[in-house]
């Protein structure tokens, strides 16, 4: 079955999300603004990328210990 890579499986998530971007993009120093971002480089969206899932992998490990 095919989806919409859009459409969020869990709703009520995508707040949560959004500010996990926007403090990802802080750490990095992108400014990111609420809405839209089709502005920013295909560099500075992969820094935010790679920020998130660096914070996932060790929120991760965390719980391990």
């Amino acid at each position: 079955m095919a989806r919409n890579g859009n459409k969020s499986l869990i709703p009520e998530a995508k707040e949560g999300l959004n500010r996990f971007k926007m403090e990802a993009a802080r750490e990095v120093g992108v400014s990111l603004k609420n809405g839209y971002n089709g502005d920013i480089t295909s560099r500075e969206a992969g820094s935010i990328g790679g920020q998130m899932v660096k914070k996932m992998i060790q929120a991760y490990e965390e719980g391990l210990k």
